[in-house]
């Protein structure tokens, strides 16, 4: 069965404690999901464990594209010669990254724009995977997640953490957007399902049904 060999891998990168996730399995393909690789220490060990593990990066992919997110876009693009695939939603976030880079304490900021939309409804095959792109918006107006139905698992980006949200605040965030989201598009996955977020621990559907105060 093609779950058995399905991986994630985390890394934290930057200030902002950011997820940054290799998906790979048996035939060694393996995708990059927002990788926020902010220095050349942080790019070493992720591009280590790619060659440690002896992958093949096949497809670059942002969940959304807030400066934590986006930081080892580039690099990614560059060393291993993959485009970056966003939702098209998503592109005036990305393009607007560069007015408050230095502000945020990201001078070397080097911005790369998609040569791919993400659309829902449309997989993301590498390998032997297929990911359902789910779209999620309310932290950001093109948010997708990443759901792998056989292994249960699904990247989340900034929509659902252990016991909170994703923050609301930010040009094109709508709480009630995101609320709706999360009910509609994540609360109706198995309640076994693992969420790896973009910040902090993994959790379950299931847990978060229960315990999460903003979704009571």
């Amino acid at each position: 069965m093609p779950a058995t060999t399905f991986k994630i891998e985390s890394f934290t990168f930057n200030p902002f404690s950011e997820n940054t996730y290799v998906l790979y399995d048996d035939t060694k393909e393996c995708v990059v999901i927002d990788p926020g690789c902010s220095n050349k220490t942080e790019q070493q060990e992720l591009q280590d464990f790619i060659k440690t593990n002896e992958l093949k990066v096949v497809r670059l992919l942002n969940t959304h594209c807030h400066i934590d997110h986006v930081l080892g876009n580039k690099f990614v693009a560059d060393t291993y010669g993959v485009p970056l695939e966003i939702h098209e939603d998503d592109l005036p976030v990305l393009r607007s990254v560069p007015t408050y880079s230095v502000a945020y304490g990201f001078p070397q900021y080097q911005e790369i724009l998609p040569e791919k939309f993400l659309k829902e409804g449309e997989d993301v095959a590498f390998g032997n995977t297929r990911l359902q792109v789910l779209l999620t918006p309310g932290h950001a107006p093109g948010h997708v997640v990443f759901y792998h139905a056989e292994s249960q698992n699904v990247v989340g980006g900034d929509v659902l953490f252990q016991r909170s949200i994703g923050r609301t605040d930010l040009p094109g965030g709508d709480y009630d957007t995101l609320i709706q989201s999360i009910k509609t598009k994540l609360f109706i996955l198995p309640d076994e399902v693992t969420v790896h977020p973009g910040h902090g621990p993994s959790t379950t559907i299931g847990e978060e049904k229960a315990s999460n105060p903003f979704l009571r």
